[in-house]
């Protein structure tokens, strides 16, 4: 348990944070997607799409808590069109929302056919990750997020609702946090 020392110096930690815009830790990537990725049938593997959807994640949430970060849940993925064999893969990722520990980033992902420019929509999940102490390799305060548009606000929103379910799939109907 921790002593009211201990908490006091959290507190004051984290209200130290300054806190940073969505846009400061948006992320992108690109992969054309080979033959040791796919199945038989010439479609990208979903684990390996689970994967890239990872790395893109993680790489919004060391922007934006400067910090090694883990990941900690993936609430959702849905695959919305298959890859095939010589796309191209373009992963993006946002911060959606920083708890205290941790935060939820949204990533999407688009397929892009060179041949033809034909783009679809593939691939959307939300993973949240936990920020570590490079020392201690303790979880840390987060900096909060600043959100500006319309669309950060009902991302920011919504972030809240998936965590209540979160949780109380993790801890049952008595921990849900409101």
């Amino acid at each position: 348990m921790n002593s009211k020392r201990e908490i006091k110096k959290e507190k004051s930690e984290a209200q130290k944070l300054k806190g940073k815009p969505v846009n400061a830790s948006r992320s992108e990537m690109t992969e054309i997607v080979l033959p040791a990725q796919t199945n038989p049938l010439g479609k990208l593997l979903g684990g390996q799409v689970m994967h890239l959807v990872d790395m893109v994640a993680a790489m919004a949430a060391h922007r934006h808590s400067n910090s090694y970060v883990v990941t900690a849940s993936v609430d959702y993925i849905d695959f919305r069109n298959p890859v095939n064999l010589g796309e191209i893969v373009n992963l993006k990722s946002q911060v959606n929302r920083v708890f205290r520990t941790s935060m939820e980033v949204g990533v999407e992902v688009y397929s892009e056919n060179a041949m033809t420019s034909e783009r679809k929509h593939t691939t959307s999940a939300y993973v949240t990750f936990v920020a570590i102490d490079q020392f201690t390799k303790q979880p840390k305060h987060v900096a909060p997020l600043i959100v500006k548009t319309a669309e950060e606000r009902r991302r920011f929103r919504e972030a809240a609702k998936r965590r209540k379910v979160r949780l109380a799939l993790r801890y049952g109907r008595r921990h849900i946090v409101s």
